[in-house]
């Protein structure tokens, strides 16, 4: 049994609000809870919260998600999501220079920030193309390879915020390293072996994103999704010159996947990094990060890009969401499945 979250909204110095000035409706609510003793819970009561809202419960459901290393700015990333989906996908979302970016906790430094799985309290509607709505849900999760974290807790916290997303944002920095394809490797195997606990038959996983931060060979491959396909490619190809154990790797990643490409972002600047007082104003951003995010949260977030949360082939509700997150969660929670650190040994 999860340990209870509050419902509360969180405290803040004052309301959080969209790049516009209004009122930002909502607040980052734990749904999956990382325990003391490395175990995880689900606050049911906090799902259904979400999830269960008579104006959403019976509409499709998009799930957009953030995972990778601790302190790689994932809950900043989601608060650029946040402020387009508020801003109703309007052109001029990002707002004016001097609006700081609030939401989803996040702060500079070197410990983690966030734990568990958290969800934006209200899911967003929007309207695809082919007349139906839809509600959207952005999901953060626990930074992997943290010091209080063992390889269970980071497998499990990547493996169902994979299982559950329609689309997986794998957030990395500065480029995408062998290692990085291994833990991968790893965490999707052991999201694959839960989903055949529960049944699952079809390809695993529904779209993948490779997100390459602070790359800085923009001369070898440039900025965004064109430049991050020939990076992307480069890694996940199959050669002779290969081991084995390489290529299986690669094929792997690739069999789990409906869809996976890449994008490459610079570096967001000095005063970013840096300045323990920097609340994510445009001013103090470099245009050619924000440049770039003008292109990248579209792609992911447009109307005419979401994509719908399939399990099975089938097109899900947030009712039925609820279900699965049940499900998932209980599979973890049980004695089925290998420890990640035996299934890492078995595979060198």
């Amino acid at each position: 049994m999860a340990e209870k979250s509050s419902r509360n909204m969180p405290s803040y110095d004052s309301p959080p609000v969209s790049a516009t000035g209004a009122p930002l409706k909502g607040y980052p609510i734990q749904v999956v809870v990382a325990n003391d003793d490395h175990t995880f819970g689900l606050d049911e009561e906090s799902l259904e919260h979400v999830l269960l809202k008579p104006s959403i419960r019976n509409k499709k459901v998009v799930i957009v998600s953030v995972a990778g290393a601790f302190r790689k700015g994932k809950s900043f990333l989601l608060d650029f999501f946040l402020r387009y989906l508020s801003a109703k996908c309007s052109p001029d979302w990002m707002g004016g220079d001097d609006s700081p970016l609030e939401g989803f906790s996040w702060r500079g430094g070197s410990e983690r920030d966030t734990t568990g799985i958290l969800l934006w309290s209200e899911p967003f509607i929007c309207r695809i193309p082919s007349g139906e709505e839809v509600a959207v849900l952005l999901m953060d999760t626990q930074g992997a390879f943290d010091s209080e974290s063992t390889v269970r807790d980071c497998a499990t916290v990547f493996a169902l915020s994979t299982m559950i997303s329609s689309v997986q944002v794998f957030n990395l920095t500065q480029n995408i390293q062998e290692d990085d394809l291994q833990h991968l490797q790893l965490f999707t195997e052991y999201g694959r072996l839960a989903l055949e606990a529960n049944d699952n038959v079809c390809k695993p996983f529904q779209k993948l994103e490779f997100l390459v931060r602070d790359w800085s060979f923009p001369y070898e491959a440039g900025y965004g999704s064109a430049g991050g396909k020939k990076i992307m490619e480069r890694r996940l190809t199959v050669s002779n010159k290969q081991h084995p154990e390489l290529q299986q790797l690669r094929r792997h990643i690739r069999s789990c996947f409906d869809d996976i490409s890449c994008f490459l972002l610079p570096h967001p600047g000095l005063k970013v990094a840096t300045n323990p007082h920097f609340d994510g104003r445009l001013r103090d951003i470099e245009p050619d990060f924000t440049e770039q995010l003008q292109i990248l949260v579209p792609l992911l977030l447009s109307p005419e890009n979401l994509i719908v949360k399939e399990i099975n082939g089938s097109k899900i509700t947030c009712q039925d969401l609820v279900e699965y997150f049940k499900a998932y969660v209980n599979i973890y929670q049980g004695e089925e499945l290998p420890e990640p650190k035996s299934m890492l040994q078995a595979s060198i």
